[in-house]
């Protein structure tokens, strides 16, 4: 009798153990997030990211998004969650109260940064900077899945913070609109430790076993629609659809080497970056001219006579509406960020005569694999896809660093939703029945 109780006070005494290491263990978090605005995506994300929430130290939720999206799309999430709260609450008691969620959304930067990168401190950015200098030992994760805005202005106000700071960057859907702030953070804080994640993402929906159950629409019907208020939410997003590209970044939390990116887990395997590709001309460029994809073009055009007394020109591309930046030296300057390998044309529109309607091209190439060869000395701490061909998805450089994982990211995403849907009594009661037969 003595050894069984003396067993039980062990018992006890390790699992308390273990639960406060656990919790002192979960990383600190800030979400960026441009939900709301050119992506849906995110509003899945968000689901995925609320149904983790009891293995992350939520700090902060900042929308920032390009366009439309505000930090109401993300308290609309949040009233899903709280419709789940109480059946989510029966499995961890580290599930945040759905009130302490809205009370850490704040509205961040709502239009693209200016030429020089940053433009004004917003909710958003103030808070990363108060988040970064609380008295906590841990780095704070910054998970950035739009406008990298926010960002860059906390670093431009408090440089201090730098070194607390783990970055996870969904680069290439959100680089394309935010060619300055992500270049002002390159040539001015380019110690910043960060994932620079232009395609691994896309391993999250692309690729992988899709066969049945795994299937990006089978998947959502029998594992998320019908779970909840938040399995229905997601549902309605994407034609009930995976995309989910931001939640690589929290998948690295959940699993893997969060402080060394060159180790496989859900979030992609990464290497150490070369030299950020940026290019500048100061001519109109032609499909002659070549760049790396991902990388940041600029155009230095000489504005030329008969300049009128307020100069204004676009730079026209695809489905952007660049605007130039008048440098007062008698030039105009235009930054574009391309997304993808391949021959893009442009034309200029304005009141500069000298410009006006002009046009030209760039052809943009995928960076080579021989580039791991030479990391950067100047970006210590910057990691980017691994342009391995072997761990290419079709055209995406890395994403099989996150698609062989998909099966069990999936099966345990599954898991979570049922939390949306019957309290722990009631899954564990299904538990015991079936191993009773």
């Amino acid at each position: 009798m003595k050894t069984i109780v003396i067993l039980a006070i062990s018992a006890a005494v390790a699992s308390f153990t273990a639960d406060a290491v656990s919790a002192e263990a979960r990383p600190r978090v800030i979400v960026s997030s441009d939900i709301g605005g050119t992506d849906p995506d995110d509003f899945q994300s968000m689901v995925h990211l609320l149904v983790y929430a009891d293995r992350l130290d939520l700090e902060g939720l900042i929308s920032s998004p390009f366009g439309p999206g505000r930090k109401d799309h993300i308290l609309e999430v949040i009233d899903c969650y709280a419709k789940d709260y109480t059946y989510l609450r029966t499995y961890s008691d580290r599930y945040p109260n759905p009130d302490a969620l809205r009370a850490i959304t704040k509205q961040g930067e709502i239009d693209v940064a200016p030429y020089a990168g940053v433009r004004r401190p917003t909710e958003g950015s103030d808070w990363i900077v108060k988040c970064a200098r609380r008295d906590d030992p841990r780095p704070l994760h910054v998970l950035v899945w739009g406008g990298i805005e926010d960002l860059a202005q906390a670093l431009h106000d408090a440089p201090d913070i730098l070194p607390k700071l783990r970055v996870y960057y969904i680069g290439e859907p959100n680089k394309k609109w935010s060619p300055d702030a992500y270049q002002y953070i390159a040539t001015q804080h380019p110690t910043l430790w960060i994932i620079e994640a232009n395609s691994t993402y896309r391993g999250w929906f692309v690729g992988g076993n899709q066969k049945g159950e795994w299937g990006n629409k089978e998947f959502v019907t029998r594992n998320v629609a019908g779970h909840g208020a938040l399995g229905d939410y997601f549902n309605t997003h994407l034609g009930g659809t995976i995309k989910m590209g931001d939640t690589p970044s929290v998948g690295w939390l959940l699993k893997g080497t969060p402080e060394d990116p060159s180790q496989p887990g859900w979030g992609g395997q990464f290497v150490r970056a070369w030299e950020r590709p940026f290019v500048r001309f100061d001519r109109l460029t032609t499909k002659e001219d070549r760049m790396e994809a991902f990388g940041i073009l600029e155009l230095v055009l000489p504005l030329g006579e008969q300049v009128p007394a307020i100069p204004e020109a676009r730079l026209l591309v695809e489905n952007q509406s660049l605007i130039g930046h008048v440098a007062g030296d008698g030039t105009v300057r235009f930054r574009f960020c391309p997304k993808e390998a391949k021959a893009f044309n442009f034309t200029i529109r304005g009141n500069v005569p000298s410009l006006d309607a002009k046009s030209g091209g760039i052809t943009v190439v995928f960076p080579s694999s021989d580039l791991t060869k030479q990391p950067s000395a100047k970006f210590p701490n910057w990691w980017t896809d691994n342009p391995d061909p072997a761990l290419a998805e079709g055209v995406h450089q890395g994403a099989k660093t996150v698609n062989t994982h998909r099966e069990e990211f999936l099966r345990d995403f599954a898991a979570r939703m049922e939390r949306c849907k019957s309290p722990a009594s009631k899954q564990k009661g299904v538990s015991a029945a079936a191993n009773t037969k």
